[in-house]
């Protein structure tokens, strides 16, 4: 039996694959727990219009953040912290104040896209970090920790 899979089935496929499958495995188990249509003509239509209509707006979603990639060029970022005599700051430096210095820079991110390449800051310096901004554009942002 043709069946076009509604979510990822581990073993099996991954959501909006067209599969054959035994007929009992898809009347049994996949379109009764609403995780795959039949194959029908007309469910084959709507499922390439809907791969098409999604393949243009990934497009577009991809071309908005290769023109954030390149807006983020060159900018390098200086985070204030508490620091003692010997460059040690107090705490340390985490992806929320990268967040933060980039909000005020004018440019909102999740602090979840955010990922520091060193475990933890803990001193003066110039560092990296990573943004992803699409799962195809990564951007690598430089930073540096000063002290206040």
């Amino acid at each position: 039996m043709e069946i076009i899979l509604k979510q990822d089935v581990e073993n099996l496929g991954s959501k909006d694959d067209l599969l054959i499958v035994k007929n009992g495995y898809a009347r049994n188990y996949l379109i009764p727990q609403g995780m795959a249509i039949s194959a029908t003509p007309s469910a084959k239509k709507m499922h390439e219009e809907t791969l098409r209509q999604r393949a243009h707006k990934e497009g577009k979603i991809l071309q908005e953040a290769e023109a954030m990639a390149a807006k983020l060029e060159g900018i390098t970022l200086k985070i204030g912290a508490k620091a003692g005599e010997n460059g040690k700051i107090f705490g340390s430096v985490n992806n929320i104040q990268i967040a933060e210095a980039l909000a005020a820079a004018g440019f909102e991110f999740d602090r979840k896209s955010i990922n520091i390449k060193e475990d933890a800051i803990k001193e003066l310096g110039t560092y990296e970090a990573s943004i992803k901004l699409h799962k195809k554009v990564i951007k690598t942002l430089s930073f540096e920790v000063v002290g206040e």
